[in-house]
C-alpha cells in the first residue's frame, strides 16, 4: 500500500476556469492517462450550472464514457441539489460537496447561506448513503477568503465537526486562494484530524504564492495522507479573484518519492499527463519539476 494518496483534479479543477473549450474526448484521454500513471482517484467533472461553468457543461456525457477506463474511481463535484439528481444515474463513486468557510464566498460562488448549504448537504448525504455513493465535504478558502480576508480557525473547525457528525466519507480542507503559510497549515490540520478522529482527511493546495509543496508537507507532518493536485498545476477557481493554479501533481510526487514516501504513482507516465494536461489548458502551468525533467530529456538525446 502506498503511503500517500493522490487525488488528481485537472479535468474538473485544472479546466473549469479555461476559456478554451475542451473536448468530452481530450478530457477522457487525461483521464485515461492520469489512471495509467497509477492514479485511480480523479475528480473527472462537475454537475454545476453550464451557464456558470461552460466548461462543465458536459458532466453527464463525460459520466456516460467513464465505463471505458478500467480502474478509475470518479469523483464529481455536486453544487447543490439539482446537481446531484443529475449525478445520481451515473457511476459515480464519490460526490464532492463544496462549502465556503465565509459567507460571502459562499454567496458570490453558490448562492447560498453557510447554514443553507449545509441543510441541502445534510440532504443529500442521506440519498447518497441510500444510493451508495461515498461523499467528501469539502471547505473552501479555510485559510483565508478573497473577500473577508483572514478565516478564523474556529469557523473551519465547526463546519468540520457538523459534517463528522452527519457521518460524511471524507473531509476536505482547501486553499483555495493560494494564501497559507506551512505553520498555518500545520497547526489547522492537526486541529482537523482530532475533530476528524480516523475520517479521511484531504488537504486541497494552491501554489498562487509559490508555497504549495511547503504546505503540503506541513500537512503531512500535520498527518495529513491524502492530497487532491492537478496534472501540471493547472486550474483556478473561477469565484476567486487572483487564484492561481492547483499545486502541481508531478511536483508533490517527485517530492514524496524523493523522500522514500510511496505513492505508488509511475513518475514517467505521470509527466506524460502532466504534458498533455498542460497543453489542454491555455493558462501557463505552475508545475515545475515538469520543465526541469524534460530539459534533461533532451540534454541527453544531445
Amino acid at each position: 500500500m502506498p503511503d500517500v494518496t493522490i487525488i488528481d483534479v485537472s479535468p474538473r479543477d485544472g479546466l473549469q476556469n479555461d476559456p478554451n473549450p475542451v473536448s468530452t474526448e481530450e478530457k477522457l484521454q487525461l483521464i485515461r492517462m492520469l489512471v495509467e500513471a497509477g492514479i485511480s482517484k480523479v475528480e473527472v467533472t462537475s454537475f454545476v450550472h453550464p451557464l456558470k461553468v461552460p466548461q462543465m457543461a458536459d458532466a453527464s456525457q463525460l459520466m456516460d464514457t467513464m465505463d471505458s477506463i478500467q480502474g478509475v474511481e470518479a469523483i464529481a463535484l455536486i453544487p447543490n441539489l439539482k446537481g446531484y439528481e443529475r449525478a445520481r444515474v451515473h457511476q459515480l463513486t464519490e460526490l464532492n460537496w463544496v462549502s465556503a468557510a465565509t459567507e460571502t464566498f459562499n454567496a458570490k460562488n453558490i448562492g447560498m447561506s453557510i447554514n443553507e448549504n449545509m441543510e441541502q448537504f445534510l440532504d443529500v448525504l442521506q440519498m447518497a448513503k441510500k444510493d451508495g455513493i461515498q461523499t467528501c465535504f469539502s471547505v473552501a478558502v479555510s485559510f483565508g477568503c478573497p473577500y473577508e480576508g483572514e478565516v478564523a480557525e474556529e469557523d473551519v473547525l465547526n463546519i468540520v465537526k457538523r459534517v463528522k457528525e452527519a457521518g460524511v466519507d471524507r473531509i476536505g480542507i482547501a486553499d483555495t486562494i493560494g494564501i497559507a503559510t506551512p505553520d498555518h497549515v500545520e497547526r489547522l490540520m492537526k486541529k482537523v484530524l482530532a475533530i476528524a478522529n480516523g475520517t479521511p482527511v484531504t488537504i486541497h493546495l494552491h501554489d498562487t504564492r509559490g508555497l504549495g509543496l511547503t504546505n503540503a508537507y506541513a500537512a503531512y507532518q500535520a498527518g495529513v495522507r491524502i492530497f487532491e493536485t492537478s496534472a501540471s498545476g493547472i486550474g483556478g477557481c473561477p469565484f476567486a479573484p487572483g487564484a492561481a493554479g492547483n499545486l502541481a501533481t508531478e511536483d508533490l510526487v517527485y517530492l514524496f518519492e524523493r523522500m522514500n514516501i510511496s505513492t505508488g504513482i509511475d513518475f514517467e507516465k505521470l509527466l506524460d499527463a502532466a504534458d498533455y494536461a498542460a497543453l489542454l489548458s491555455t493558462k501557463t502551468p505552475l508545475g515545475r519539476i515538469r520543465h526541469v525533467e524534460r530539459k534533461q530529456e533532451k540534454g541527453n538525446e544531445g
